[in-house]
């Protein structure tokens, strides 16, 4: 934004500083000048026969004290503004360096350049605590701008797909007229759903990430019950057991968005199980001042290194095939996004047994 020019924050402080040396200084000398004029009288008798002043008798001690001292007073008063101005100039400088550091490491981030650091040497004070701050602010920055940087580049190919297989299925359709059109319709009726699934799990994870919604109370495993009873075709078709238990576990926040998250847990559990025979336990439960919501499933063992990455967009665990029943690799995404939505956290771990752990701690209702 366009501002008018005016003086510089050191020109400030450099007045400042000699402005209030002045003051003091005429205060020190108002108070000597007065301390002078009570102890001192007006009228002086001198003794005959001194020789300490020209002449005897009666003469007035105020007024020669006046033009002894106001000279000066004068000359202390000179010194000091231009002892003043020189030093404060001098200081100001020296304070306000940290800060110049700070702007010049601010334009460099506006210019996009986010991998710069501050890096303030020295002991706490205002000044580097807010270096530090800044040096926050741009790691946080640098690492969203990355994350953001990369859902883009996955989100496109991930779009790109289904668009490039309509695209060959059309192709090989308008080559071969005798081919039969049914074969072709029912395949781009289901590349299409992936494209439109796909489609509206980014708008989700959108709307999530805004937090543009009304908190209402909301009931987790009540949300549990739900989720599990939605996905029990689907846990049968894969021979899955699905098994909810726990308290009731109360919370504030969306229950759109809170039943999405939950669906997309036990969705997820459900997905990346066992071949056959496998297990998802769904539990609910209280703590001081939270509310969780843990959901498990059996299946191959998994890396830390790998779980780490499972809530990053379009990341999928090693050997986890792409099926019509897959998803489209945001399930987890927006499931942490949720969550942060609420002011609450994730948490992923492998179990030790293979699968995977998931536990949403969510805050309880005030």
């Amino acid at each position: 934004m366009g501002r008018a020019p005016g003086p510089s924050v050191r020109l400030k402080l450099t007045l400042s500083y000699a402005g209030f040396l002045m003051v003091a200084a005429v205060l020190l000398l108002t108070a000597v000048w007065l301390f002078l004029l009570r102890y001192v009288p007006d009228r002086a008798f001198l003794i005959p026969g001194s020789t300490d002043l020209p002449t005897r008798g009666v003469f007035p001690v105020r007024s020669n004290l006046l033009r002894v001292f106001a000279p000066r007073a004068a000359l202390v008063l000179a010194f000091l503004l231009v002892f003043g101005l020189v030093g404060g100039w001098i200081l100001a400088g020296r304070v306000l360096a940290p800060l110049s550091r700070i702007t010049a490491a601010t334009r460099l981030a506006s210019t996009g350049s986010l991998a710069h650091r501050i890096r303030l040497p020295g002991r706490a004070d205002e000044f580097r605590e807010l270096a530090d701050a800044f040096d926050t602010m741009l790691d946080r920055l640098e690492a969203h701008v990355g994350a953001q940087q990369r859902f883009a580049a996955n989100a496109s190919h991930e779009l790109r797909t289904p668009l490039a297989t309509s695209k060959a299925l059309l192709d090989v359709a308008r080559s071969d007229p005798d081919r039969d059109p049914g074969v072709v319709i029912d395949r781009l009726h289901v590349v299409n759903a992936r494209a439109i699934e796909l489609t509206e799990a980014l708008l989700l994870l959108s709307r999530a990430g805004q937090r543009s919604y009304t908190r209402e109370p909301v009931d987790l495993s009540l949300l549990a019950e739900e989720a599990a009873e939605t996905l029990l075709p689907l846990a049968e078709r894969h021979g899955v057991t699905v098994e909810t238990s726990g308290a009731a576990a109360p919370t504030t926040g969306s229950p759109a968005l809170l039943l999405q998250l939950t669906v997309n847990l036990v969705h997820n559990a459900i997905v990346h199980n066992l071949p056959a025979g496998g297990t998802v336990r769904v539990d609910t439960r209280v703590r001081p001042g939270a509310a969780l919501l843990v959901v498990e499933n059996t299946g191959e063992t998994l890396a830390p290194e790998l779980v780490a990455t499972l809530t990053e967009p379009f990341q999928r665990g090693t050997g986890r095939v792409r099926n019509h029943h897959a998803g489209v690799g945001l399930g987890l995404a927006i499931v942490r996004s949720i969550a942060e939505a609420h002011d609450g956290t994730l948490t992923l771990g492998p179990r030790p047994g293979g699968g995977l752990r998931v536990t949403v701690e969510l805050p309880a209702p005030p």
